[in-house]
């Protein structure tokens, strides 16, 4: 069998068993990936910067011993730094030369990994699709035609293209969810906390960002986040330590569940047939698996929590823009994309009062609908109200883009506080995405599951939220259903060795 099946058939710990037991190189293992992200390139343009150089160095003195040695591996593009290596956040505005690493990096670096790539993300993580002005669209592997997801669509891509079996993403609103659900991976929507992401910020967007990887399976998920949690001096909060290794709960049984599962949109906007099939399809798995799960409403989460959500991360960006500001010594409004400038506008018109009056309506809506579900071992609901769209498919036309033009040039922000019409652009921006942003506000730990292929050939996950700081429920229940439903075994059609 060729270094490049073994890549694309085996997951991160199964390249680090062969790589231990000396069957394979990890030379051999940087070369192969390397040499499938250059052939996949044209088709899923998921690679940012390429490290190909200090990869090779690197796996030839590789310490064989480490846990997850000479595995290949990709490193997001936003919001993490690595010494050296230019951080563009999928923008034009002149790149970021970081002089030191994250602590996350340094822990990747410590496990083995061999960064080859650095993966592309839509500008500043801003759009649950990987499309920017900078970087163009990134595509997914098992339709080039549609959507990897975003905002860690590259990481996606990569992964599900077998051009890495691990990837380091980040979510802040959905975007380590989304891209999974999107391209059949795993993808771990960690608790507040759990990774830290010092020095380079204490936290992002008010602590809703977090970051950690999407996988191919459960145990790569579990594994990783063993080898990168824990607490760091520099970090303002540090989510409650796991009762053992998550490994370990991945390997074990979950026992008897009870479950939840929440089929409505809490925006009120359609939800497309497959999604619900894709609901239905993770319930009658959980349920083969001996668990109950009862149907209910999430009635603290609604459109004006939404609306909160919008409001908070257009203050965000419009303080990130002004970072960014003083970074480069200018004005950076004409090298970002207009749907950027119109966010960073509306977030400099919300005053901090109403900023810091949204966060506490965010953060009661999120106590109680923590109570409302603690009774719940997880709670199943969709991540992607349809299938992945075409690419292309969010961007505004017509009237949508007339809208956007005029509050664009003509600086008419202000119209936004004009609650319909506010309303009307928060749902051509939330009607593919219903769900993830709920607990990236709460801080609960979700995990996406790749339980449905539809009818056309395209991945359709769903997620299971868990109780805060509770990991090891989710990780054992995601790696049963794994078990049950077979679905590690799929991949993309895509360059097949």
């Amino acid at each position: 069998m060729s270094v490049e099946r073994v890549l694309w058939e085996e997951d991160a710990t199964g390249l680090a068993t062969l790589v231990r037991k000396g069957e394979v190189s990890p030379v051999e293992l940087v070369d192969a990936a390397i040499a499938r992200a250059e052939a996949s390139r044209p088709e899923i343009n998921a690679t940012a910067e390429t490290l190909y150089d200090a990869a090779r160095s690197r796996a030839k003195g590789i310490d064989r011993s480490l846990p997850l040695a000479g595995v290949p591996f990709a490193i997001k593009d936003l919001g993490i730094a690595i010494k050296g290596v230019p951080s563009h956040g999928g923008s034009r505005i002149p790149a970021w030369m970081p002089e030191v690493s994250s602590v996350l990096t340094e822990r990747y670096l410590a496990a083995g990994l061999t960064p080859i790539v650095t993966s592309t993300s839509p500008e500043h993580g801003l759009r649950l699709m990987t499309e920017s002005k900078a970087f163009g669209i990134t595509r997914n592997p098992w339709n080039t035609g549609h959507t990897s997801g975003g905002s860690s669509g590259g990481a996606a891509a990569l992964v599900a293209a077998g051009v890495v079996p691990v990837a380091h993403a980040s979510d802040g609103g959905g975007s380590i969810r989304v891209p999974s659900a999107c391209t059949g991976l795993v993808g771990l929507k960690i608790s507040r906390g759990r990774v830290p992401l010092s020095p380079l910020v204490s936290e992002s967007w008010y602590g809703m960002v977090v970051d950690h990887a999407v996988t191919r399976s459960v145990r790569d998920c579990a594994l990783l986040l063993d080898l990168t949690h824990g607490p760091d001096p520099l970090a303002p909060y540090v989510a409650p330590p796991p009762k053992g290794a998550f490994a370990a709960a991945a390997a074990r049984d979950p026992g008897k569940l009870k479950l939840a599962m929440y089929r409505n949109s809490p925006l009120g906007l359609p939800i497309s047939a497959e999604t619900l099939k894709a609901l239905d399809t993770a319930v009658a798995l959980a349920r083969e698996g001996g668990h109950s799960v009862e149907e209910i409403d999430l009635p603290s989460i609604g459109r004006d929590f939404f609306a909160d959500f919008c409001r908070t991360v257009a203050s965000a960006v419009a303080g990130m823009l002004r970072a960014e500001a003083v970074r480069v010594g200018r004005t950076v409004t004409g090298d970002i994309e207009r749907a950027t400038r119109v966010l960073g506008r509306l977030g400099e018109m919300v005053s901090a009062g109403e900023t810091y009056a949204g966060l506490q309506r965010l953060h009661a809506a999120s106590r109680q609908l923590i109570a409302e579900t603690a009774r719940y071992d997880a709670v199943l609901m969709p991540v992607i109200a349809h299938p992945p769209l075409a690419c292309g498919a969010m961007d505004p036309k017509g009237a949508d883009e007339l809208i956007e033009n005029m509050l664009d040039k003509l600086r008419l922000t202000a119209l936004l506080r004009i609650e319909p019409l506010f309303g009307q652009l928060m749902d051509k921006s939330l009607w593919f995405t219903h769900w993830p942003a709920i607990q990236n506000v709460s801080g609960q730990p979700s995990i996406a599951l790749p339980v449905y292929v539809t009818e056309a050939g395209l991945p359709l996950g769903v997620q299971a939220a868990g109780r805060p700081g509770d990991e090891e429920t989710l990780l054992s229940l995601a790696a049963q259903m794994e078990k049950i439903s077979g679905w590690l075994g799929r991949r993309a059609p895509l360059m097949v060795p």
